[in-house]
């Protein structure tokens, strides 16, 4: 029987937190659900036998539990790495976007060692610009698998998603330039087809345009709205129809300029039904131009 969407939440972060002692309070921050939600849910999880809690307070997912969210399980995760990074000049003249060290550490990594971390095992970076240089990560994750799209300098993000389309299906899909913070972002079950949005006032960036907790589109700036993070995942519903729609919008006039989730987001969102999943600023940061790497770490900035 498929979980509810509180149910998930509640044993997917107790999963992550396993043999701890947490309180229903740091359960209901941990979910991002009310405090009364989770105190209503949590003993109905004990009596299905989904949840233990030992009089010590230490809280277990049990196997049954386990069991339960096996079906939510991410099978892989995929990098969008392929791009010139040309905003960012001069600084990726010699260096791809994903491999520039930010606070000591290429951005990449930071994402890496958070799929590592999550127990997703296949992991697969789609590259084009300087992509020998990515063949470096492979001393400290051999388990990464590259695919190369040779059409990156005539495209947009589209002819890379071509090149993994099947791989699509359970898997996160994120781009390069994210500097990840919080770790916990990534997470070994998810729920459904969802993009990460950090709530702000006022954008002149992307943002979702929303119904309800479903994202119906998004648009240049916005106030009061989700800035758009492109850390994003796919379920195996969606992951079949992104197998007909992203080559019917690159296959169409204009399409190879399209970004690639312009098709669930834009052109065929009566298709999808992809959820808006909330972050917190100081969770991760997109890296996407010179000035904002120059503020984010003062190593950059010129004298």
């Amino acid at each position: 029987m498929p979980l509810s969407k509180k149910a998930f939440e509640i044993l997917s972060f107790v999963e992550r937190k396993n043999g701890e002692k947490l309180s229903q309070r740091r359960i209901a921050a941990g979910a991002r659900l009310s405090l009364g939600a989770v105190n209503k849910a949590i003993p109905q999880l004990v009596e299905e036998g989904l949840l233990e809690i030992t009089d010590s307070r230490s809280t277990y997912v049990t196997r049954a539990g386990l069991e339960a969210l096996a079906p939510y399980r991410v099978k892989r995760a995929i990098i969008l790495a392929a791009g010139f990074g040309s905003r960012m000049m001069p600084i990726t003249l010699n260096t791809p976007k994903g491999l520039v060290k930010v606070r000591g550490k290429p951005i990449i990594e930071t994402m890496l060692d958070a799929i590592v971390r999550a127990g997703i095992e296949e992991i697969y970076i789609v590259r084009g610009y300087l992509a020998d240089h990515y063949d470096i990560l492979l001393k400290k994750y051999p388990n990464i698998i590259f695919v190369e799209n040779p059409d990156y300098k005539e495209s947009n993000t589209v002819s890379s998603a071509m090149k993994v389309l099947p791989l699509i299906r359970q898997a996160y899909v994120i781009d390069s330039d994210i500097y990840l913070m919080n770790p916990d972002i990534i997470r070994k079950y998810e729920y459904c087809a969802n993009y990460t949005g950090i709530y702000v006032e006022k954008t002149d960036d992307w943002c979702m345009v929303m119904k309800g907790d479903r994202i119906v589109g998004y648009t240049l700036g916005g106030t009061n709205c989700y800035h758009m993070c492109n850390i994003t995942y796919w379920t195996e519903e969606d992951g079949d129809k992104l197998m007909t729609r992203v080559p019917e919008m690159y296959a169409a006039p204009g399409g190879k300029e399209r970004y690639w989730d312009e098709a669930p987001l834009l052109l065929y969102t009566d298709d999808f039904h992809v959820e808006l999943r909330p972050c917190e600023e100081g969770d991760f940061i997109e890296l996407d131009s010179l000035s904002e790497l120059q503020e984010f770490d003062p190593v950059y900035r010129m004298n």
